[in-house]
C-alpha cells in the first residue's frame, strides 16, 4: 500500500501520494483515452501537445490504449508499440510529459475479438478466447465485428510474449511504466469473463483457469520491466462488447487478491456503475471488496466529479481517482479542482475524429487570475 504524505489541508484530491517509487503531488490521474489520431499505428507529433497540456509536476498520466502486435488492432488510427518506428515516435511525446514533471504510463492492449478481418494481418480472423462473435454492442454496429478464431493453447505463450516485448518497448520509449489493459471486453477480459470464455482446457471453466492468461501476462511484464512499473486495469462489472460475467464481484476480488503475488504498483478498476460505455447507472455494488483485497495502490475510475473524488480519497475508498472525459475537456483539471473553478464542457462528437487539433488540443485553459480558491 502506498504511503500518504502529509500536507496543509488541501482538498483530498490535491494531497501528495507515494505510489511505490513515484512521488505524486496529487491524486488526479489522466485515464487512458482512445482518440483515433495515430495514423498508420504511429503516434503523431500532435500528441506531444495533447499530453503535455495535461501533464503537471508529480501528476500521473496513462496514455491511450496501445497495441502490442499487428493482431492487436481493432479501431482506426490507434497507436502501437511493437515496432521500432512506433517506439521512436513515442519518445518525444514521453519527453514532453517528463519535461513538465509528469509521470507517464503506457496502457498496452490487445483487442481480441473486438476487431474485424480488415484490421488483421493478411485479412485473417481476430483471435480470442472463443470463436463466438460479438452479438451485442452499445458502442458500434455489431456487423463491424468478424467471427473470431479461438486461440490454440500453444499460441497463448506467444501472445503473452507480445505483451512482454511491448512493455520493454514502452520503457525504451521512456515511459515510467505500463498499464495492462484487462478491461472493457478486450482480449484479457474475454478470457476472464464466463459469458465469453467457453473453453474446456486449462484456460477455461473455473475462475482460476479463466484468470490464468491475464495473470501470466502480469507475471511476464513484471519480470521484464519490474513490478514497480506495472499496473493493470480491470472492469469485472462491465458489459462492454458483449463481455460480462455471472459473478463479477467474485471475479474482481479473485483478481485483486491474485495480483498481490506479483507486487505490481497499482490496480485500476472501473466502477460497477459504468456497465456500458459513457452511461452511469445506479447499482447496488461498489469496489470496496476489491480495494480491501489488493495490497498496492488502488485507482478508481468511472463518472467521478470533484466532490465524489475527494470523498473517495478522504474515506479511504481509493488512493487515486482517474478522470477521462473531464480531463479531456479540461487540460488543467488539477488546477481547476484546486480553485473549484468552472469546467469546459466536452464535445462527444469530436472524441474520435482524426483532426489533430479540434476536440484534441483546442480546449481552453483556465484564466487563473480571474479566480480565487473557493474551497
Amino acid at each position: 500500500m502506498g504511503q500518504e504524505i502529509e500536507s496543509q489541508n488541501p482538498p483530498p484530491l490535491l494531497t501528495a501520494y507515494q505510489m511505490g517509487k513515484f512521488e505524486l503531488s496529487h491524486r488526479i490521474v489522466l485515464a487512458p483515452l482512445t482518440r483515433f489520431r495515430s495514423f498508420g499505428t504511429i503516434p503523431q507529433p500532435h500528441a506531444i501537445l495533447y499530453y503535455s497540456q495535461r501533464a503537471s509536476k508529480g501528476g500521473l498520466l496513462i496514455a491511450e490504449a496501445t497495441g502490442v502486435s499487428d493482431t492487436a488492432q481493432g479501431y482506426p488510427n490507434t497507436p502501437g508499440i511493437w515496432t521500432k518506428e512506433q517506439v521512436e515516435a513515442w519518445k518525444p511525446i514521453v519527453a514532453a510529459v517528463h519535461e513538465k514533471g509528469g509521470i507517464f504510463f503506457c496502457q498496452i492492449w490487445h483487442v481480441g475479438r473486438v476487431s474485424n478481418c480488415a484490421f488483421q494481418p493478411n485479412g485473417q480472423a481476430p483471435i480470442s478466447s472463443t470463436d463466438k462473435r460479438i452479438k451485442i454492442s452499445n458502442e458500434v454496429d455489431i456487423s463491424t465485428f468478424s467471427t473470431p478464431r479461438r486461440l490454440k493453447i500453444e499460441e497463448i505463450p506467444l501472445v503473452v510474449n507480445d505483451f512482454r516485448v511491448a512493455a520493454r518497448n514502452a520503457i525504451e520509449a521512456g515511459f515510467d511504466g505500463v498499464e495492462i489493459h484487462g478491461a472493457h471486453g478486450y482480449l484479457l477480459d474475454q478470457f476472464m469473463k464466463d459469458q465469453v470464455n467457453d473453453r474446456t482446457d486449462e484456460y477455461g471453466g473455473s475462475l482460476e483457469n479463466r484468470c490464468r492468461f491475464a495473470l501470466e501476462v502480469v507475471e511476464a511484464v513484471a519480470d521484464e520491466i519490474g513490478a514497480d512499473r506495472v499496473g493493470i486495469r480491470l472492469s469485472p462489472f462491465a458489459d462492454y462488447s458483449d463481455s460480462r460475467d455471472s459473478n463479477p464481484e467474485a471475479l474482481g476480488v479473485y483478481m485483486a487478491s491474485a495480483l498481490n503475488k506479483y507486487r505490481i504498483s497499482y490496480c485500476h478498476m472501473v466502477e460497477p456503475r459504468m456497465i456500458t460505455v459513457g452511461e452511469r447507472m445506479e447499482v447496488p455494488h461498489n469496489l470496496l471488496p476489491m480495494r480491501k483485497a489488493f495490497n498496492g495502490t488502488f485507482i478508481v475510475v468511472g463518472g467521478y466529479n470533484r466532490e465524489e473524488g475527494n470523498r473517495a480519497i478522504s474515506s479511504g475508498y481509493a488512493d487515486l481517482v482517474a478522470y477521462g472525459r473531464m480531463f479531456l475537456a479540461n487540460p488543467d483539471l488539477p488546477r481547476r479542482f484546486e480553485l473549484n473553478a468552472p469546467f469546459n464542457k466536452y464535445n462527444r462528437n469530436t472524441f474520435y475524429i482524426p483532426d489533430p487539433v479540434i476536440g484534441y488540443t483546442d480546449y481552453p485553459f483556465l484564466d487563473a487570475v480571474s479566480y480565487t480558491a473557493k474551497s
